[in-house]
């Protein structure tokens, strides 16, 4: 009886220990959204080691619909003039126009020939939406010996979908003809904002 006592009163003692050690709970805050960057604006800012320059550009896209993955191989001309202008044309490898995509001076411009298509507006409209469209991972990789990337990975995670544009015979500081960033509307065109 005397040990089984002892038992209990060494048992309970080491259990106090045990017990007195454990840290108290704290309460962890969440943490901080971090505060959205535009993509447009990160992209700009990963080519601006340039006042310009001209490449050719190999496009993928590749994408999730319906669970049913797709991918698209195009052809296309990546024009960039610092700050802010930026022209990527994108081609069908048998030469058809696909699309003709313009920022400058904050406006943006996107013209879809095949659907006879145009779309303008300020990017700032597009903040809201494009935050909707959830994480926009924009990245970029250069050569050790390049001025500007030579691959561009834009990835909207939500979406399943990645671009990869892979930059070729780039031109650095090029005399760029006037009319690089003129957009002009075809006749026949649906202009939507």
């Amino acid at each position: 009886m005397f040990r089984r006592q002892y038992l209990s009163i060494f048992f309970l003692l080491i259990l106090s220990i045990f017990l007195w050690g454990c840290p108290k709970r704290v309460e962890v805050p969440p943490p901080e959204k971090p505060s959205w960057v535009n993509p447009m604006v990160q992209l700009l800012d990963a080519l601006s080691s340039v006042e310009s320059f001209q490449a050719k550009a190999s496009i993928r896209i590749d994408t999730v619909r319906e669970g049913e993955e797709m991918n698209f191989l195009l052809n296309g001309f990546l024009i960039y003039q610092r700050p802010d202008k930026l022209r990527l044309l994108g081609y069908h490898p048998l030469g058809m126009g696909l699309f003709d995509a313009l920022l400058r001076n904050g406006e943006f411009f996107l013209l879809i020939p095949p659907q006879k298509r145009a779309y303008t507006g300020e990017i700032s409209q597009f903040e809201e939406v494009i935050e909707k469209a959830g994480p926009i991972e924009i990245s970029t990789e250069r050569d050790e010996y390049s001025e500007v990337p030579n691959r561009i990975r834009i990835v909207i995670v939500e979406k399943e979908t990645s671009v990869e544009v892979r930059l070729k015979n780039i031109s650095i500081n090029p005399d760029l003809p006037g009319d690089s960033f003129l957009w002009e509307v075809p006749e026949g065109v649906e202009v939507r904002s």
